[in-house]
């Protein structure tokens, strides 16, 4: 069996920013991505996404974005740093591998991939984020709802749905952003169960990543506040607000029921709807994780201080949704969690 010092499973953003961080510990990272490239899940987001931090807040350790570095990022371009970014790594970075399980093996692991192989591991980071695991929530009548359900992981552009009536859920950056593209094409509702709050994208003609960043909310753990209800608001220049307070799309109380292909409103109005479009989030995706004793709760979500397995010293994540702050799991943030983890594991290693 090929025996590895550390592997890190993703090859997206928290995969190539841990082994980054790993090599310049002196460790060398074995990169397992199940994709046939190392570029994570941006190459499957919807055509028109956009980042809302600018390319100067939005780089990875080590490699800053190229061009005007106070723009706003597409996916593609994305696609293309990311690319870059692994091509230029000095690690063993391995696309088309899925990680089956994760098994603990002495004082090490055993990393079983679909198909077959087998690697001896003395530390494991899982770094495959959330995209392969998206949230749908028990929403009533949603189970037999005879109109098409996808959530906004399958959503690619608003041409599909010229003509038709959509029904938008979420609150989120892209719930609104998605919305505001589907009300060009069709008629589109965003669905919500409090009214959507905005924040400014730029104060004092800065963009408000700079201000994140120079308060320390960003990185601090005071800036889990924002965790707690109402939660982060949607970043806006003036668009999405204008577009909602035109109706366009419109924005309604989360529904009351759906019932074939219709849908009941709260003010006890039935429609008949075309789609649904569920822009709810995702959990951590690590079902590989199942089988090794204590890595994860009972929900399946990863049990961890900070990005450390309390089970296994050996086992650490990367990319979680608020794992150490604000930011860590966005382009911006995840390096800072990459190179504490890379530490970590190097002095465990050392004392193995």
């Amino acid at each position: 069996m090929e025996r590895a010092e550390v592997v890190v499973i993703g090859g997206g953003q928290a995969g190539l920013a841990t082994a980054q961080a790993l090599v310049q510990t002196g460790l060398q990272p074995v990169v397992l991505e199940a994709s046939d490239r190392a570029a994570g899940a941006w190459p499957r987001y919807y055509d028109s996404l956009t980042l809302f931090s600018p390319a100067r807040f939005s780089a990875l350790p080590g490699v800053p974005f190229g061009g005007d570095p106070d723009r706003y990022p597409h996916r593609d371009e994305v696609v293309a740093y990311l690319t870059t970014y692994a091509d230029r790594l000095q690690a063993d970075i391995r696309t088309g591998q899925r990680v089956a399980a994760v098994l603990a093996d002495g004082g090490g692991f055993t990393v079983e991939l679909e198909g077959g192989g087998r690697l001896s591991a003395r530390a494991v980071v899982a770094a495959s984020g959330s995209f392969g695991r998206p949230h749908h929530p028990d929403l009533p009548g949603l189970a037999t709802f005879g109109g098409q359900v996808l959530h906004a992981a399958d959503y690619r552009s608003p041409a599909a749905f010229a003509g038709q009536r959509v029904v938008v859920v979420g609150a989120g950056n892209s719930a609104v952003q998605i919305a505001a593209e589907l009300a060009r094409e069709s008629r589109t509702t965003l669905a919500t169960r409090a009214p959507v709050r905005f924040a400014r994208q730029r104060l004092l003609g800065r963009d408000l990543h700079f201000w994140l960043t120079r308060t320390g909310l960003d990185t601090a753990p005071l800036g889990r506040l924002l965790r707690t209800p109402p939660g982060q608001p949607v970043l806006d220049d003036g668009r999405y607000r204008a577009a909602l307070a035109a109706g366009s799309p419109d924005r309604r109380p989360m529904f009351l029921r759906l019932d074939g292909d219709k849908v009941t409103w709260t003010d006890g109005i039935t429609e008949r709807l075309d789609a649904l479009i569920l822009a709810t989030g995702y959990r951590p995706d690590v079902p590989y994780l199942a089988v090794l004793g204590g890595a994860l709760d009972a929900s399946g979500r990863p049990r961890h201080r900070n990005g450390a397995s309390p089970a296994h010293p050996g086992l650490a994540f990367v990319g979680l949704e608020w794992q150490r702050s604000l930011s860590s799991n966005s382009l911006r943030g995840v390096g800072r969690d990459a190179e504490r983890a890379a530490r970590r594991l190097a002095a465990h290693l050392a004392r193995a």
